[in-house]
């Protein structure tokens, strides 16, 4: 959980965007997807995000609900990190570990909002030198747009005035019922990986990867949820970073389209979502420790599995793996990814 940040309630500001068949509202506290509404096969419109109904509310303790994390998702083992031989300590705020950015990373910050229209909007944020222990002063951009193909499509963008060590990504849990059904386990994934990184202590990777082929991480074909969760039982769910790629991200054509990296599925309300990324890798996380004691926006308590994040990001832990795809922005470099979240009715 997250310490209270210190900001005023007229600081932050709400924005919707609407193509008519999707609305996602999205605040300035964090970059924050709060609400994304959608129908169902039978036209209901349900929220399908977990999240607050207030922009206010995401001043409390919350798990990363729909947040921009950075200056690095995901877990950076004993909170540490070499860099051209000098070392940098971070914060440790998961035990020994530095997780999501820190205590105050990238989703307590209230960010500058920049060419909003219907179906877009730009936020922006400079961490300084030294925030969170991380090194350069780091301006980081990210566009929110929906477009008429009910494709959400975030795209990032950064740059350093020194070398430093950078990845980010959108922490929304998705519950395709809209939170009509408590848990996530009739869902139906397939991720576009055959590989994942192998973790050892304290959740981080241990430097090796693994195949998921006959284990409880095999979604290569499409697979309920509920199948195999309950094997994973030391992370008490899924929790694990899957291999889309081995190059660093921005080095798809702008051109081209997105890579597919997976599909959700909810049979009940006929709602799919496809996830395309340029990203090296995705974890799938399963909200293994929510426990009912936040009610949301749907006006439920969220409880264990009530939900799954798949965080489009570099690979855990990347800036002490050498052999990883690197996660380091050198000055006159641009940091620069996207991930599509395409939003369908079958």
């Amino acid at each position: 959980m997250k310490k209270m940040s210190n900001v005023t309630d007229s600081a932050l500001k709400t924005i919707t965007l609407d193509n008519g068949v999707i609305s996602v509202g999205i605040t300035n506290y964090g970059a924050t997807i709060m609400h994304l509404h959608m129908p169902d096969k039978t036209g209901r419109v349900g929220n399908i995000v977990a999240g607050f109904a207030t922009a206010e509310e995401y001043r409390g303790n919350h798990p990363y609900f729909g947040s921009i994390v950075g200056r690095f998702a995901n877990r950076i083992s004993g909170a540490k990190f070499e860099l051209d031989g000098r070392i940098y300590s971070l914060s440790p705020n998961e035990k020994v570990n530095h997780l999501h950015g820190g205590w105050e990373g990238f989703d307590r910050k209230i960010w500058s909002v920049e060419d909003v229209n219907k179906q877009s909007v730009t936020l922006c944020y400079t961490s300084k030198d030294g925030e969170e222990g991380y090194p350069g002063n780091l301006a980081v951009t990210v566009r929110y747009s929906l477009g008429k193909n009910n494709k959400l499509l975030i795209a990032y963008s950064a740059v350093t005035d020194q070398q430093t060590v950078v990845s980010l990504t959108n922490h929304s849990y998705f519950n395709l019922s809209g939170f009509e059904d408590a848990t996530i386990y009739d869902h139906t994934l397939q991720i576009a990986a055959e590989r994942y990184t192998v973790k050892g202590i304290h959740n981080t990777p241990n430097g090796k990867t693994g195949s998921v082929a006959g284990t409880p991480l095999d979604f290569t074909t499409r697979k309920k949820l509920e199948k195999d969760i309950d094997q994973l039982r030391d992370d008490r769910g899924y929790d694990h970073n899957y291999i889309l790629h081995e190059h660093p991200p921005g080095l798809y054509s702008p051109e081209e389209p997105l890579p597919k990296a997976a599909t959700l599925r909810h049979e009940k309300s006929g709602r799919v979502m496809h996830v395309y990324t340029d990203q090296p890798g995705m974890q799938v996380y399963t909200s293994n420790w929510w426990d009912g004691s936040i009610t949301g926006a749907q006006g439920i308590p969220y409880v264990k599995h009530g939900a799954i994040a798949l965080e489009t990001q570099a690979w855990p832990d990347a800036p002490n793996h050498p052999s990883f795809p690197s996660a380091v922005l050198r000055p006159g470099d641009v940091y620069k990814t996207s991930t599509a979240f395409e939003l369908l009715v079958d």
